[in-house]
């Protein structure tokens, strides 16, 4: 038994939810990743004050998986899942990587353990099938500068976080850049789209900041655009006691949210630059676009602002562990389709492997299985049928998640463990775990997360 868990490029010309039949030739990838972007964040997944609809377009024209998960709520290590396919507590990053890590309540990680440098990621199982492979952006892998796991296009964030004149590894040498980041990123990916060739394959990364902290140094513009803008939507509390990291942000939410808006917007308005130019380079009919978030964000739900350290003890809210899946591919792909699977960032590495024709890593107890036949809406054999909970591991605290329930174990007394009915408590206000009502739902996830737990380590 498994417990794997389970246009813009506007000229698409397929009916809206009919399948599509496999790729005949294997497609260029572009993968966008944004920092601390939660799929309620935007418009296409039912924000109505934050703008964002250069994305919109390109989930109306593309798939749009609606349930969508981290399986750590913290950049580094959810990153890492996202490129190997495995967890935490197989590839070694637990948390975000810092040179001074806090450690009550624990809080970062010095550095990837060794054997990381083992690990096998998308780019490695790519290159050797021809693929040309670049990184654009932030890396927080672990040694920023240096050019690695077969990336031979390197232009990476260093040191610290802004938005203005940022430091930069170009192919391993150090630049002092002038500009707004973003811009630079989108600049740099374009110059490696420039370089490709219609008969050649590439995969590139680009991976943004925005929105991540400081909230400063973005165009002006984007400030003014959310002046007046109350976020009356978003449901935000006053802090709550057991607030955390980023907990200053919560003095002045609604101006802090303002301007986290500001950057989510700035995000959205690199798009049509990038996607013109991938146009422009006749590559697109043959070009896969994915766009995701690498961890979910609070911004004042549950009185918290950031992500899974937002709070003490760590918290798995539906708001850091949902972010944004949307694929799109013009005339492969179905346009305006939503898939109400559950799927997770462990899932990527085998679905992206199965649409571009390449084997999985063999020998690494993936943790995930390909979504690709839901994307591309083909039926599964009845025997086969997609796993319906979802799990999530960081550092003392793990989750099971079907398409109504969710369960929080934490370790060692840590802090409450927790039960929420979903379906009727979206906002997971009402612990349910003590409820007898409950018991058979909470045995039965505990039994799943057990299984799971053991097939991954």
């Amino acid at each position: 038994m498994s417990f794997n868990r389970r246009h813009f490029l506007f000229g698409s010309f397929a009916i809206p939810g009919l399948a599509q039949r496999p790729p005949a030739t294997p497609p260029n990838v572009i993968l966008i990743i944004a920092d601390d972007l939660a799929a309620w964040m935007l418009g296409c997944y039912g924000n109505k004050e934050i703008r964002t609809p250069n994305i919109d377009r390109l989930a109306q024209g593309g798939v749009r998986f609606n349930q969508s998960f981290v399986a750590t709520p913290i950049c580094s290590a959810s990153r890492a899942t996202l490129f190997t396919g495995r967890l935490p507590r197989q590839h070694g990053i637990h948390d975000f990587l810092t040179a001074r890590p806090v450690e009550k309540p624990p809080q970062g990680q010095a550095a990837p353990p060794p054997s990381f440098g083992n690990e096998v990621m998308i780019s490695d199982v790519l290159a050797p099938q021809g693929y040309q492979c670049g990184y654009v952006g932030k890396w927080h892998m672990g040694d920023d500068e240096k050019p690695q796991h077969n990336f031979n296009f390197w232009y990476t964030l260093l040191g610290g976080r802004t938005y203005q004149d940022p430091r930069m590894s170009w192919n391993g040498q150090v630049l002092e850049e002038k500009g707004y980041l973003a811009d630079l990123l989108t600049g740099k990916a374009c110059e490696f789209l420039d370089r490709q060739q219609p008969d050649k394959r590439f995969f590139l990364t680009v991976s943004y900041l925005n929105p991540h902290v400081p909230y400063t140094g973005h165009p002006q513009k984007y400030y003014d655009m959310y002046a007046q803008t109350n976020f009356d939507s978003v449901g935000w509390e006053p802090a709550a006691p057991n607030a955390l990291r980023e907990k200053e942000m919560l003095s002045d939410t609604v101006g802090n949210i303002r301007r986290c808006a500001a950057a989510v917007t700035a995000l959205d308005d690199q798009m049509p630059i990038l996607l013109s130019r991938l146009r422009q380079r006749g590559l697109a009919d043959n070009t896969l676009v994915v766009f995701t978030g690498d961890n979910g964000f609070l911004l004042g739900r549950h009185g918290l602002w950031s992500k899974g350290l937002a709070s003490d003890p760590i918290n798995m809210y539906e708001e850091v562990v949902r972010v944004p899946m949307i694929w799109n591919w013009p005339g492969k792909l179905p346009v305006e389709s939503s898939r109400p699977e559950l799927v997770s960032f462990y899932d990527f590495l085998p679905s992206l492997c199965e649409v571009t024709g390449t084997a999985a890593p063999a020998g690494r107890k993936l943790a995930g299985r390909s979504y690709a036949p839901l994307a591309f809406n083909r039926p599964l054999p009845r025997q086969d049928a997609w796993p319906t909970t979802v799990f999530g591991h960081f550092r003392n605290t793990e989750m099971a998640r079907d398409s109504r329930y969710k369960l929080v174990l934490r370790e060692g007394g840590a802090g409450p463990n927790e039960l929420y009915d979903l379906r009727a408590d979206p906002r997971e206000k009402v612990n349910q775990y003590d409820n007898q009502q409950f018991l058979r739902t909470r045995d039965r996830l505990t039994r799943e997360l057990e299984a799971w737990r053991k097939a991954a380590s």
